[in-house]
């Protein structure tokens, strides 16, 4: 219980909720944000901070480095780092899809090799990606975060291979619907112009409608249903390569692996506009 988690993305949400879970089980957490200001409750509840901005290679590698350096070595790593960006692809700003790769894949990959050598070096370690059910399944409007999600999911299973031999596990976890603010903010993220302006609005509308109301809502959970997730999983002796969390993860996966690719596309048609050329 003593074992040093090192987490990304800690101010708030997964992370703050996650940290705080197991600082309160006993272990050493390193919580980390872009702006560590941010994490003052974590440190009052006895975490300790530090800054670290996933596309920022020498803050990654400074953080990695301090971290070690206090602690005596990182036993787990808990990429959380991410957010969502929505939008009709033809009319997404190539900088901001960039963006959306650089922090939830790029980021997510160095952080495991910052920490990688230190793991193999003691045979022993626990690398834990923050996946979503959006690495399995796509939602109109979402088309470059679950791009950086489904590279999530490759990349953990190619990871899990390559390091099980030197005693380090990979695991996934593939929350659903989560009541936190990223519902608002993948919303915002949105700029409704040109032949998908009314399809982007639509898809705004419904991400906020389907986070705070609505039958998908009620199948939500709040994020300690996902620090609960983490803290089993790296406590498992034999931990699973992914852990699914909430009913409408289970739901939407379900249906998803049911339904024919053209049945998919019905059923999503029922819940969104269809993009279509006027007059």
């Amino acid at each position: 219980m003593t074992a040093t988690v090192l987490i990304t993305g800690c101010s708030s949400g997964i992370g703050r909720a996650t940290a705080l879970r197991l600082v309160g089980a006993g272990r050493t957490v390193v919580a980390t944000a872009r702006r560590v200001e941010t994490l003052a409750p974590l440190a009052e509840a006895g975490c300790r901070t530090l800054s670290l901005d996933v596309t920022d290679d020498e803050s990654m590698r400074s953080a990695v480095e301090r971290a070690e350096a206090d602690t005596g070595g990182i036993d787990v790593l808990v990429n959380n780092a991410g957010y969502s960006q929505s939008g009709a692809l033809e009319m997404l700003p190539i900088d901001r899809f960039r963006a959306q790769l650089e922090t939830n894949v790029v980021g997510l990959l160095r952080m495991c090799q910052l920490v990688l050598p230190g793991m193999r070096g003691r045979g022993r370690g626990t690398i834990v990606n923050m996946s979503s059910m959006g690495g399995r399944l796509t939602l109109p409007g979402g088309g470059a975060y679950h791009a950086s999600k489904y590279a999530v999911e490759a990349l953990s299973d190619a990871l899990r291979f390559e390091v099980a031999g030197f005693g380090v596990r990979v695991v996934v976890v593939e929350p659903g619907l989560i009541r936190t603010a990223f519902g608002e903010t993948a919303a915002s993220s949105v700029a409704a112009c040109g032949p998908y302006a009314d399809f982007d609005r639509e898809v705004a509308e419904g991400t906020r409608r389907v986070y705070t109301r609505g039958p998908l809502a009620r199948l939500g959970a709040g994020p300690e249903a996902v620090a609960r997730t983490i803290e089993k999983a790296i406590a498992a002796d034999s931990p699973r390569a992914r852990y699914v969390v909430t009913p409408s993860a289970r739901v939407l996966l379900t249906a998803r692996r049911l339904l024919p690719d053209r049945g998919w596309d019905a059923f999503l048609r029922a819940q969104f506009p269809s993009p279509a050329r006027s007059g």
